[in-house]
Formats: C-alpha cells, sequence, structure tokens
C-alpha cells in the first residue's frame, strides 16, 4: 500500500501547492503602483527653507518650480519624470516602481551634476525613501508628503551619521499648484490615459479625451486605440462598483 500513501500525499501536496498559488496576490505593473502618485502630475511652484532660525531660515529662502509628468515606452517601461527650474539642491529625477520588492525607486540628479537614488515605501500619501552615502559616511532621506489632493505637497531632506540611527531634516521645500482650477472630485476630468487629474484635451476619430501632461499626450497619440480600450474598460468597472 506504500503506492498509494505516495500518490495521496502527492495530491495533497499538489492540491496545497495550487491553493497557495492561487491566494499569492497578483504582482501591479510599474503604471498601477505609480497612479498613487498621480496628484503631484503637472506644474508647482515650490518654497524652500532650511531648518534653523527664523533669521537662518529668511536668509536662506529660495523659490523653485516643479514639474512632473508621465512616461511611457513601446517596450511597457513606464515611469514619472520630474524636473526642478531654479532648485538650490536638484535639477530633476524620476520615479519608478521595484515590483520585484514593492518599492519605489527614487533617482534624482543634484545641481552638483551627482546621481543620488533613494528607494522606500509609500504609506498613503507619504513616500519615504533612503540611501547611504559611503563617500560622507551618513544615512540620507527623501520624504514626499502629498497634503492635499491636487493643492499642495511638501518635499524635505534629512540626514544623520551612518552609525546612528536618528537623521535630522536640514531643510524643506513647500509646494502649491500652478495656475489650474480645480473641479470636485466627483466631476473632475479625467486622464484617460493616467486617470489622473486631466488638464489639456486630445481628440481621436473626432471624440474629445483629456491627459494629465504631455508625457500622457504623447503616449495617446501613439496608440490612442489602446488607451482608449482601457480607460473604457476601467470606467465600467467603476460603474459595477457603484
Amino acid at each position: 500500500m506504500n503506492w498509494l500513501r505516495t500518490a495521496t500525499a502527492v495530491i495533497v501536496f499538489t492540491g496545497l501547492a495550487v491553493t497557495l498559488s492561487a491566494e499569492e496576490p497578483a504582482r501591479r505593473t510599474p503604471k498601477e503602483a505609480l497612479q498613487a502618485f498621480n496628484d503631484l502630475i503637472g506644474t508647482w511652484n515650490g518654497t524652500g527653507t532650511p531648518e534653523g532660525t527664523f533669521a537662518e531660515k529668511q536668509k536662506g529662502f529660495w523659490t523653485e518650480k516643479i514639474s512632473w509628468e508621465w512616461q511611457f515606452k513601446a517596450s511597457g517601461d513606464t515611469w514619472l519624470k520630474c524636473t526642478i527650474d531654479k532648485g538650490k539642491y536638484f535639477t530633476g529625477g524620476e520615479l519608478r516602481y521595484l515590483p520585484e520588492k514593492d518599492e519605489y525607486q527614487l533617482t534624482v540628479q543634484t545641481t552638483d551634476k551627482e546621481t543620488l537614488v533613494f528607494t522606500g515605501k509609500l504609506d498613503r500619501r507619504r513616500l519615504v525613501a533612503d540611501r547611504v552615502d559611503e563617500k560622507k559616511k551618513e544615512n540620507q532621506r527623501l520624504v514626499i508628503n502629498m497634503l492635499h489632493e491636487n493643492e499642495r505637497h511638501l518635499y524635505h531632506f534629512e540626514a544623520g551619521p551612518i552609525d546612528k540611527p536618528s537623521m535630522k531634516k536640514l531643510y524643506q521645500v513647500g509646494a502649491n499648484r500652478d495656475g489650474i482650477a480645480f473641479a470636485g472630485k466627483d466631476d473632475k476630468p479625467e486622464c484617460v490615459v493616467s486617470g489622473g487629474l486631466g488638464t489639456m484635451t486630445v481628440s481621436y476619430k473626432g471624440k474629445t479625451y483629456y491627459v494629465c501632461c504631455s508625457g500622457c499626450r504623447d503616449a495617446f497619440k501613439d496608440e490612442p486605440e489602446k488607451y482608449i480600450k482601457e480607460f473604457e474598460a476601467r470606467k465600467a468597472k467603476e460603474k459595477e462598483k457603484k
């Protein structure tokens, strides 16, 4: 009867493997994961201040223009691109999703032409991304905090000795969206590509759609039927949930 016990064990193990596989959550695509940052898309007026006394903040005060937009490749690669005009510390960067780690990778270019790579998690509307600077022997952190939907966000930089757990905030930039009147949450125009806030229009076969940035506009022009199909499927699912 050994063959019967062996066969039973194989069936049980196979059934368990199938069950475990079925229970594993589907891995998100970069586009799906990055939609959590849709509120960043657009142009922002930033005001930066260093940490310190009131006099030190006033003396170190600066302004910068921040722009975020979607980027798409025909291969399916998707990320968010950031440019910063007149930034004191950064000139821009990109935000990507790492499916295998379920983390975000924030790569920034400094005004000193260095490239810094931070990785971290998104907690609701707050991204906390870290790196270790071996040259300076310090831990570094960039935090992006989306405070109010479509209206304001902050980012700040922290650093501390590599052999100590604590870090100190060195400066902060508060940003307000540049020159867009917002519709209410339920009736705002929706980007046909990303699902974010639509701020400009595109047309296809006599019908008008909204997109949120030049990156989504270019992607739509390259493959309009693909994005219209995805958009209509998304809206159909939303109706089913109501």
